[in-house]
């Protein structure tokens, strides 16, 4: 039997490509979604491909339906080898109008659905260790306007990844994060709205808008699953296209003694810029 791959938000746009990608390398994927059309049609796709896929409908902000669905899995299974925490979604507005509730579900979605998965997963990885992979973004590292909900919940990850990785290490469970850049039925709108924003202005498009697609995540995903490192763990890599990098944690780029020698120092930091 081979190792099993659960992935959230696999219904469509990177989940999906991840599913077919990892079916077709021998894992028995479970499709993750909330519309059980959706999941059904992934699931006939990478049977199509050779692979071994089930469904699973459940809403990941729901800890009710994770217990289940990974209750459930596991029981059929025996183990989880992979947990992909790939679920998404988006309420973009300004901080001062942005609702509760438009506040509340994409922190559900994002940042409680993957403390939800990960810690129901737990109990059933293998002793030999396994992979946990969440997704993060660029609005998690560096900020993005009119996503403080977003933006929030993907620097939450940040928090999560870099911590499990030190608490499950000695386990052999490898936990990083992956910034995709890709062009997918939630970030289209974004960028068509973009490419129209800029071509009014008669500006050039910026490249950080010019994505690759959801397979060149995959891809990346499927060659990190196949690495035995387990010192490859606590990483955060970009992938976008062909273009993969690797981000670090923060680091303190000075520090003074005395709050004056610190106000002072920091002004000339400015002055180099």
């Amino acid at each position: 039997m081979g190792k099993t791959a659960l992935i959230t938000g696999a219904s469509r746009g990177i989940g999906r490509s991840i599913a077919t990608e990892l079916g077709q390398n021998g894992y028995q994927v479970i499709v993750n979604g909330t519309k059980q059309a959706f999941i059904d049609e992934v699931v006939s796709e990478v049977l199509r491909l050779g692979g071994e896929a089930i469904g699973y409908c459940a809403n990941v902000a729901n800890p009710l339906e994770v217990t289940a669905m990974v209750d459930a899995v596991a029981a059929k299974f025996g183990c989880i080898d992979v947990l992909i925490h790939n679920a998404g979604n988006l309420r973009d507005q300004k901080c001062l109008r942005m609702s509760d509730e438009e506040w509340q579900s994409v922190i559900d979605v994002h940042l409680n659905g993957a403390f939800y998965c990960v810690q129901r997963v737990l109990p059933h990885l293998p002793e030999h260790g396994g992979d946990i992979l969440m997704m993060t973004s660029s609005a998690g590292l560096t900020g993005s306007i009119g996503q403080v909900n977003y933006s929030a919940a993907k620097a939450g990850i940040l928090g999560m990844v870099w911590t499990l990785a030190a608490e499950l290490q000695r386990k052999r469970i490898r936990v990083n994060a992956i910034s995709p850049a890709a062009l997918t039925d939630m970030t289209r709108p974004v960028i068509e709205h973009l490419k129209d924003k800029y071509a009014k202005r008669n500006e050039p498009f910026p490249e950080f808008w010019q994505v690759g697609d959801a397979d060149d995540v995959a891809r990346f995903i499927s060659a990190l699953l196949k690495l035995p490192d387990p010192n490859l763990t606590g990483e955060i890599f970009g992938i976008n296209g062909t273009k993969v990098t690797r981000w670090q944690k923060p680091e303190p780029a000075f520090s003074e003694n005395g709050i004056e020698s610190f106000f002072a120092a920091w002004k000339q930091q400015r002055g180099r810029r």
